[in-house]
Formats: structure tokens, C-alpha cells, sequence
């Protein structure tokens, strides 16, 4: 099965604060805010939604296609996924400008804060004709230049190809009609429990609105796992509790390729998020989105200690 992936390709610049962010920041001072944080150091990763999704796809076995800009400063990235045997073919350089990158800050009880310079993002890709016939495809757009993110929805919708709509750091730019138009129609729904409240405010639906209007809806919750809908039912996915917490940026990406690799295996969605679940602890054991290296025996053991269950190498 082909598997796209769509999104964004960036430096992630990660940060750590020894403190924590509220014994900062006066309430009564927020619209005069002027605050330094002094941080322990900076470190730079590869990121971006496609690649960290793409990157736990190829170690679940598949060879995702990402769809994708970047800029003049891609050199070192491109090398990277291709060491990891991951087909750049639809990635995009764009002359002038700088990959895009994520400036990300961490406290102690692990909130975030980002700033993001999207580069290249800001430019649409080359987008892929999906047509080719071959075999079944399913495609995943992430969060993105917004072009790229409704031509590939309406492409999807087109074609009969099924697809997963993560609008993640994406929901600033569009209004609530492109958004509902684009969402429409996917086989699934996936974001956080702010995501999903801000997309709901943004399209003025209803949380039944937008089950009636996609096959299931799937909301992450960190630590407190994540939870379906699935044709009126709800069902809780428990975390799965990592080795060590060293860092939860990504965490939310490794589910992502988990879930997906659930779909294309033809598993029932109570087993993607499982294996969802087991994705994103093996990513919060490491630093950075990218760094986590397991193989399908110890992704299956820790799926067995979890959930009870073991699934054959596909």
C-alpha cells in the first residue's frame, strides 16, 4: 500500500527550561508581557509533521511517500531520510528561502512554548496525481502550507482514496468554511482535545457534526491516552507507559504513524490506537522527533505487555 504523507519538513531548535513557565508570567501583566526564559542549552533535531510521521512508518515497516517543501538549507535533512530509506520524490526545494523551523521551549512539567518560521512551507508543493492505479493508497495531510492541504482533500475526495485530516498548528489559517469543506468526507479525524476545540469553534459544529461527517474522529489527550468515535461508540485508548519520559515533542507524530500503520495493516481502530499508543512511548524515551529506533519484535512485545496481544510481522 503507497501511504502519503503530507506536512512540513523542519529543523526543530528544542529547548529546555529548568523552571516552570507559570512563576513567570503575572496574570495581570499578560498585555504587557515581556519575559526571558534561560534556558539549559538548545539542540537541533529533524522534524516537521511528515518527516516524524514518516520516519516511525519506516520503522513499522512501510516506505511512506512525504509530501513536502523545503529550502536552501535541506542538504543535511534530505541525507538523513535517505539514509532511512524514505523517497524524497515529492519533496520540493524552493530556491531563496530556509527549511521551515520550530524554536521549542519546555518546562518542568513539560508545557510548551513554539515559534515557528515556516520557509519553504509558506510555497506549495508538487502534488502527487494519486492515480496511478497500482495498489490502494491512503494519505495523510498534516498540518502545512493550506494549499497543499485542501488540493490534496479535494484530490482524495476525487479519486476514492481515504484520508486522514490532522490540522494541528494549521487551524490559524484557515477560516471555518475552507476548513469544513476540506475536513468533509475523511475517513478520519485526528487532533488534540485544544485542536479539537478550536476547530470546533472555527466551523461552529458541533462535536455530532462532525462525527456525521467523517468515519471516526480520533483525539489525542497525552498521558491520558486517546480517545475514538466510531459510529456513535467511544473508545478510551490508554497511554502506553514509556521506559523513561525524556521528552514528549513527537510523541503525538509517533501516534500518528502508529495508527496509520494500524489502517493499512486493515486493522479495526481499537487496535490502531493500540499500536498508536505503543508508537508514541517508544518516541518520548529520546530527545528530538527522530530519535527512537525500535524493530517490529520490540514494538510487538511492548503491544503484548500492554494490551495483551501480539500482531505478526506484516
Amino acid at each position: 500500500m503507497e501511504i502519503y504523507i503530507s506536512g512540513s519538513l523542519a529543523y526543530d531548535r528544542i529547548m529546555s527550561f529548568p523552571g516552570h513557565f507559570a512563576d513567570h508570567i503575572l496574570p495581570n501583566k499578560i498585555h504587557v508581557l515581556n519575559v526571558c526564559f534561560n534556558i539549559n542549552g538548545l539542540v537541533e533535531k529533524f522534524g516537521g509533521t511528515a518527516g516524524n510521521i514518516a520516519y516511525t512508518l519506516k520503522l513499522l515497516g512501510e516506505r511512506p511517500l512525504i509530501v513536502a517543501t523545503a529550502g536552501d538549507d535541506f542538504d543535511r535533512y534530505r541525507q538523513w531520510l535517505e539514509h532511512n530509506e524514505l523517497d524524497c520524490r515529492w519533496i520540493k526545494r524552493i530556491p531563496g528561502v530556509l527549511t521551515a523551523g520550530a524554536y521549542i521551549t519546555t518546562d518542568l512539567n513539560d508545557n510548551q512554548i513554539t515559534a515557528f518560521n515556516p520557509g519553504a512551507m509558506a510555497f506549495p508543493a508538487d502534488l502527487p496525481p494519486l492515480d496511478n492505479g497500482t495498489e490502494p493508497s491512503i494519505v495523510h495531510i498534516g498540518p502545512g502550507n493550506k494549499e497543499d492541504m485542501a488540493g490534496l482533500a479535494r484530490r482524495c475526495k476525487s479519486r476514492g482514496i481515504p484520508f486522514v485530516f490532522d490540522p494541528g498548528q494549521s487551524l490559524n489559517i484557515w477560516s471555518g468554511p475552507e476548513i469544513a469543506e476540506a475536513v468533509e468526507g475523511a475517513l478520519c479525524f485526528i487532533s488534540n482535545d485544544y485542536e479539537l476545540s478550536h476547530f470546533l469553534k472555527l466551523t461552529r459544529w458541533q462535536r455530532a457534526d462532525l462525527e456525521a461527517r467523517v468515519r471516526m474522529v480520533v483525539t489525542t489527550q497525552g498521558p491520558d491516552g486517546s480517545l475514538l468515535r466510531l459510529n456513535g461508540d467511544k473508545v478510551f485508548i490508554p497511554a502506553v507507559v514509556p521506559a523513561a519520559v525524556v521528552d514528549p515533542t513527537g510523541a503525538g507524530d509517533a501516534y500518528r504513524a502508529g495508527f496509520l500503520k494500524g489502517l493499512a495493516m486493515g486493522q479495526d481502530p481499537t487496535v490502531c490506537g493500540h499500536m498508536g499508543s505503543v508508537a508514541a512511548s517508544f518516541a518520548v524515551e529520546h530527545h528530538g522527533t527522530q530519535e527512537h529506533r525500535f524493530d517490529w519484535e520490540a514494538f510487538s512485545d511492548r503491544l503484548e505487555k500492554h494490551f495483551g496481544y501480539r500482531l505478526n510481522r506484516p
